[in-house]
């Protein structure tokens, strides 16, 4: 099994994060990027559907066990490639060329639940997982491009409290503060989010271009920062 693989389901494009918990590190960002480009360029689909195999997770976020060797070590090569990658992939999925849906089958934590904040649309598993963001608590500040896409996908009182916080919330308080389309019981979610994203038959090409001029403001806020360093146990831009 790849760790990122698709299918294509009467018009939509179903991607699959398979590599466990899906923790971000180069590996599993330069996967995601290939399978997007793929789809775009080898089918006709009309809108993308990301979940994960994972019977219970997300996506955990950046994979830390593989990044902080490489920042303590003052590896700046690899700590610059790797954060340039995330942030091509967030910018890639904010400005996809097709309706894009994060069907969150599980936990997002951190890095996962930022990952899906550059969905236009969320639906989320409701009877197990939750949507965190633990920076505050593993001294790991947003990077402005970060607070750029949580931003737009949350509304401003409650991105502040889950910012702040480290809240854990289920998938019916995000439903509630509009985080997420729908909660779903798990048998339900796949077949909630491909209805939804099967009625999005909309033309990539006006897609793109609304999605450019809506998105400027945090593209900009992607594309201007700078990999973090560390300073007594925290990150810092």
């Amino acid at each position: 099994m790849a760790i990122i693989e698709y299918e294509l389901d009467q018009g939509v494009a179903i991607l699959f994060m398979n590599d466990g918990e899906n923790r971000l590190n180069l590996n599993f960002l330069n996967a995601f990027l290939k399978v997007l480009d793929g789809i775009e360029q080898d089918t006709d689909a009309h809108a993308l559907v990301v979940t994960a195999s994972h019977e219970k997770i997300f996506s955990n976020g950046i994979d830390l066990d593989w990044l902080l060797p490489i920042l303590q070590e003052q590896d700046t090569k690899t700590a610059a490639l790797f954060f340039h990658t995330l942030d091509r992939l967030f910018k890639r999925l904010l400005l996809y060329p097709m309706v894009t849906v994060a069907a969150i089958s599980g936990h997002a934590f951190a890095g996962g639940a930022i990952l899906s904040c550059a969905f236009d649309f969320r639906f989320m598993r409701s009877d197990r997982g939750f949507f965190c963001f633990p920076e505050v608590d593993l001294g790991i500040p947003f990077l402005p491009g970060m607070i750029a896409l949580i931003r737009k996908a949350i509304p401003p009182y409650k991105m502040e409290e889950l910012h702040l916080t480290g809240k854990r919330i289920t998938a019916e308080e995000c439903e509630a503060h509009h985080i997420v389309v729908k909660a779903c019981h798990q048998q339900d979610l796949m077949k909630e989010a491909l209805a939804f994203a099967g009625e999005q038959k909309k033309r990539r090409s006006v897609l793109a271009e609304m999605k450019r001029r809506m998105h400027t403001a945090v593209v900009h806020a992607i594309e201007v920062e700078d990999p973090p360093v560390i300073d007594s146990g925290v990150f810092y831009v």
